[in-house]
């Protein structure tokens, strides 16, 4: 008999785990598609009309290798933000350079500092490299920033994990309170502030992108606002050493040509970017009104998705979630207590948003008055 392939002892001693099951997973287990896919917080409106054309012109070339330095992207990202080019990384969405950032920074055993119901993938990757995590509970539904500055302090993490505005609840600290946080942070500590949403966000959670600060990397991504969650692709801004260490790990093919294409298009059509983000605004207060026709409550959300509390706990939301799932509508919702009391729903077209508010109606008296 042939041995089978030795693992690592870390990653034998790995849960088989997967960050998020995909809806195409989910409806090759009901054996049929979804009628409303607003689960993952992609884009339901499009892409720039221009990166779309960039993208088709872009397949003539599809033979070639991509530029592997990205430099008409990062030139264009640089100028954007006024830092240098040399603190401009590219990566396949904020999923992988998150796992690089932990690569780079977290020896095993190492403790790193989260939110407790937190984005998952980082984590998934903190443990794929063996750091331990300590997951800091959410206080009134937002991140507690006075919580996780104490656990880095306390345990003298090397890494820090903080999305503004939040997944999976939509909140969001404002500019001055991140800056204060920032400046709290101890030297020997990294900073992740994701920005998957800040296109979304309220002027007063943004502040400009500086380069300067060895204890932070400012992470962003095409996949919300610009709708190009398929095609991977993000960038993160650093200082050159930062964006140097990040280059000795980083697949350096590994965002595409197609998808540098587009997001150099997309990053030059903010009139476009301006409209999803007028839909996404109407798409949320449509989602609020409807939960106060329904006599449930939402979280205020500077995202692209909306939580609605289904007045119980997670057992309930779960529950509300699989007869949504039976009727063809995908949604998700957070993973731990408290948070999970809610369901999360993606803002989607006119007609999406009409058809879930009809599903959702229904699948919600069947529960009402029930403990």
């Amino acid at each position: 008999m042939i041995a089978a392939p030795r693992f690592t002892a870390l990653v034998e001693s790995l849960p088989s785990t997967i960050p998020f099951v995909g809806p195409e997973t989910l409806e090759r287990r009901r054996g049929e598609a979804f009628r409303v896919r607003v689960g993952a917080n992609e884009s339901a409106f499009g892409i720039s009309p221009r990166a779309a054309q960039a993208m088709r012109e872009a397949t003539r070339n599809i033979s070639w290798y991509n530029d592997p330095e990205g430099y008409e992207l990062r030139s264009a990202i640089a100028a954007l933000h006024g830092v240098s080019i040399d603190e401009v990384l590219l990566g396949a969405g904020i999923d992988e350079m998150l796992g690089n950032v932990v690569r780079m920074t977290v020896e095993p055993g190492a403790p790193v500092v989260t939110s407790l119901g937190a984005y998952p993938t980082f984590n998934y990757h903190v443990a794929g490299f063996g750091g331990v995590l300590e997951a800091v509970p959410y206080r009134d539904d937002r991140i507690d920033l006075e919580a996780l500055l104490d656990a880095v302090r306390r345990l003298e993490a090397p890494l820090v994990f903080l999305a503004n505005p939040d997944n999976p609840m939509g909140t969001w600290h404002d500019a001055a309170e991140v800056r204060a946080f920032i400046d709290a942070l101890p030297e020997w500590t990294l900073l992740v502030l994701d920005e998957a949403y800040i296109e979304f966000a309220p002027a007063s959670a943004v502040f400009p992108i500086e380069a300067g600060d060895p204890r932070v990397v400012r992470m962003r991504t095409f996949s919300k606002a610009h709708g190009m969650a398929g095609a991977r692709i993000g960038y993160a801004v650093a200082p050159a050493r930062t964006i140097g260490g990040l280059g000795r790990i980083r697949n350096h093919f590994g965002v595409n040509r197609i998808a540098q294409a587009g997001a150099l298009a997309s990053l030059h059509d903010t009139a476009f970017i301006a409209s999803v983000v007028d839909e996404v605004a109407r798409g949320r207060n449509d989602y609020y009104a409807l939960a106060q026709r329904l006599g449930l409550s939402t979280v205020q959300s500077a995202t692209n998705f909306v939580a609605i509390d289904m007045g119980a706990d997670g057992d309930r939301a779960r529950a509300v979630l699989a007869r949504l799932q039976e009727e063809g509508v995908f949604v998700r919702m957070p993973g731990v207590a408290p948070l999970d009391r809610c369901i999360r729903v993606t803002v989607g077209t006119a007609e999406e948003r009409a058809l879930f508010a009809e599903v959702f109606g229904a699948v919600a008296a069947e529960f009402a008055g029930k403990g």
